[in-house]
């Protein structure tokens, strides 16, 4: 490479089968300065990664045009509706029904002895013109396809003057290449729904004045005006304003939250009454629901074990059908049983059968706010049996609060408390931070101390109206005298501080952090879905980690450091159990990107535990955990039902053919119940 390279995505179209994938991406990871190509089955797109100096986008659209392939997005015209579809079912079964009527009666023969064979001809060109040209196109490349075989099939039944026979095959054919792109657009269609989400035209105050512009213009540190019933174009900062705000487009969440200046706002949220002016912080794809599309987008191409099996089976099928098809002309001499053989096969519903469900789950679950990166991941997930997770912002809320305080030499609790406020004033530690509240919220008096010295590990040292104030670890400041009231306040779980005047203890704070609403429930969910083992990794005490630990009913290890962590997630692994880590802040990413899944949890999660992380759960609700697993195992489900179900359509169709218990018409009719049934069936992911 002779300079820094750049990723382009490409509008393709007529990629339909995992032969004509693999060689398109081979045709692009040919050119000069291509580093990397990648074109998923059924996304309609393909990624490259390039060097500008070498090629650009223009020789990577011909070279897509001189693979076979058209290189520009699909027609943008609505979805099928329901009547069309209806149209199409009932037209393919009455030409079913003719067909089949037609062969046992006879007038099948009859019209082919009364129509000429120039006019027959005419018709299987004109019909079958678009595929016989992909056909013709692969095998000037050398490159046998799915609907080669086909072609061979109608070629087959004219050559013995079944003329008839081969129309019908035609007509299937052009149902069921439909069929296939109805199949992966309608799986993409809760990805392209996230697309359409995204904001247009955003109202900017610039030189005084509203301006409308479009949204990818604005710039971070502009403000932007949004009225009710708009989309806020932008994640910011309300600087004015209180507005209710639907953020379910970001975070799944049904219920309107209400903001006001200093709130943080998302961009596709929309503002259903109030008005708010909002900064700018974030636009474009660096929003928070631009890199939810861009991770969805992104998570076609992230294969998983199952799925790179089925293109590895579907790139070997062809072969096999055509040995099986020169086999059934050798011993029984039947060209019309060999054409049905040629015709019956379905291997692109081997390599949709994955990804289809793949599309289908991570548009569901984005929809919800969970954000899967790649269908690599669902498989993990739904074999995972262990579940590690953090303490702190984690299974509890993230914001201690002062719940005890106990004095010494009959001191009064609110000048122990405002004293520790007053030492902790320019911490930023989240138990300095609870403290202040604490006292702010009795009302009591806090100065700002005239010396103040933090002493990472341990606490803080200042001076306080003349006093030497120590507030940290109790360990280092109890006296013997001390260790009854310690003792009893560690029992009862949390976090101890201690508070000294001049080196002297004069009382003990006992801090806790609540669990989160609906955690004891989740893990209870997570265990009947087959987790066999969750446990609890933190940095706190022993004492608050095992008071947590035993109300949410699940094992745990305290005073972990995050290589701690990390050698603890280790462990399991070779043990050989998949390991799913659920964590929240940056000392979490180290263990989430080691885990087997990391999930981080909210979309506060520091953006290092959010890259780290393979999942990303949008909003705080520890029941998105059960629902992601439940998720994942359907997946499974659904992928392998897909599977086994055109496995056994395959053998069964190829069998009959062979036999020549299969009529040719029935046979190209059949090639299309695969891809029907996988697009019902992974409807159902959905639904959720």
């Amino acid at each position: 490479m002779t300079g820094a390279t750049r990723t382009v995505e490409l509008p393709v179209q007529g990629v339909d089968c995992a032969h004509c994938a693999a060689h398109l991406q081979k045709t692009l990871a040919s050119l000069p300065g291509v580093a990397y190509a990648e074109v998923p089955l059924g996304a309609g797109r393909a990624v490259v990664r390039y060097d500008p100096m070498r090629t650009d986008p223009e020789q990577l659209k011909e070279a897509v045009r001189g693979a076979g392939y058209a290189a520009e997005p699909a027609s943008a015209a609505a979805p099928y509706g329901r009547s069309v579809l209806r149209a199409l079912g009932a037209l393919f079964g009455v030409v079913l029904v003719l067909a089949v009527l037609g062969e046992r009666t006879g007038l099948v023969e009859e019209v082919t002895r009364r129509v000429p064979p120039p006019l027959w001809l005419a018709v299987i060109l004109t019909g079958g013109w678009p595929v016989f040209r992909k056909v013709v196109a692969a095998a000037r490349q050398g490159r046998v396809v799915a609907h080669t075989l086909m072609t061979l099939g109608v070629m087959a039944a004219a050559a013995v003057g079944e003329w008839a026979a081969a129309a019908v095959v035609v007509f299937f054919m052009r149902v069921g290449e439909f069929v296939e792109r109805f199949t992966t657009e309608r799986a993409r269609d809760a990805v392209a729904h996230l697309a359409r989400m995204t904001p247009r035209v955003a109202r900017i105050e610039r030189d005084g004045r509203e301006v409308s512009v479009p949204a990818e213009e604005v710039r971070p540190g502009e403000v932007v005006v949004v009225r009710p019933g708009e989309a806020i174009p932008v994640d910011g900062i309300v600087l004015e304003g209180a507005a209710a705000v639907d953020q379910s487009s970001v975070t799944g969440e049904p219920v309107p939250v209400e903001v006001g200046p200093g709130a943080s706002v998302f961009a596709a949220s929309l503002v259903q009454s109030g008005y708010v002016r909002v900064r700018a912080t974030a636009v474009g794809r660096d929003s928070t629901f631009g890199r939810v599309v861009r991770m969805v987008q992104e998570a076609e191409r992230d294969r998983g074990p199952v799925q790179l099996a089925a293109d590895r089976f579907a790139a070997a099928f062809l072969p096999v059908v055509a040995a099986i098809a020169l086999a059934t002309l050798l011993v029984r001499g039947d060209a019309l049983a060999t054409a049905a053989v040629l015709v019956v096969a379905c291997s692109c519903s081997i390599a949709l059968a994955t990804p289809v469900a793949v599309l289908a789950t991570v548009g569901a679950a984005a929809r919800r706010g969970v954000l899967v990166k790649g269908g690599r991941h669902l498989e993990t997930l739904a074999r995972a049996d262990v579940v590690l997770v953090d303490k702190t912002g984690t299974l509890t809320m993230g914001r201690p609060e002062v719940v005890e305080v106990v004095v010494l030499d009959g001191r009064n609790p609110d000048w122990v408390l405002a004293l520790a406020a007053s030492a902790e004033h320019y911490s930023e530690h989240p138990l300095a931070q609870a403290i202040r509240r604490a006292a702010q919220v009795r009302g009591l008096a806090v100065t700002a101390p005239e010396e103040f010295r933090a002493q990472p590990g341990w606490g803080v040292r200042a001076q306080v109206r003349g006093m030497h104030v120590q507030v940290g670890r109790p360990v280092e400041l109890s006296p013997a005298d001390f260790s009854d009231h310690l003792q009893r306040l560690e029992q009862k779980g949390g976090t101890v501080v201690a508070v000294a005047v001049d080196g002297r203890p004069v009382g003990l704070l006992r801090l806790s952090d609540r669990p989160r609403p609906g955690t004891a429930e989740a893990l209870g969910h997570l265990k009947a879905l087959g987790v066999r083992h969750v446990e609890l990794l933190t940095g706190d005490s022993e004492p608050a980690a095992e008071a947590l630990a035993r109300e949410l009913g699940i094992a745990w290890r305290a005073r972990l450091l995050p290589e701690h962590k990390v050698e603890v997630v280790r462990q399991y692994q070779r043990q050989g159990h998949v390991v799913v880590v659920v964590g929240d802040g940056v000392n979490d990413a180290p263990a989430l990107a080691q885990a087997d899944v990391g999930v981080a949890l909210g979309p506060a999660s520091a953006a290092v535990a959010a890259e780290a992380a393979h999942v990303v759960l949008l909003r705080e609700d520890w029941q998105l955990v059960p629902q992601l697993f439940g998720l994942a195992r359907r997946f499974m489900r659904t992928v392998r039902l897909n599977l086994a179900a055109t496995a056994v359509y395959n053998v069964v169709g190829l069998c009959l053919a062979a036999l020549g218990l299969l009529p040719l018409p029935v046979a190209a009719a059949a090639q299309a119940l695969p891809d029907l049934f996988i697009l019902g069936n992974s409807s159902r992911l959905l639904r959720g």
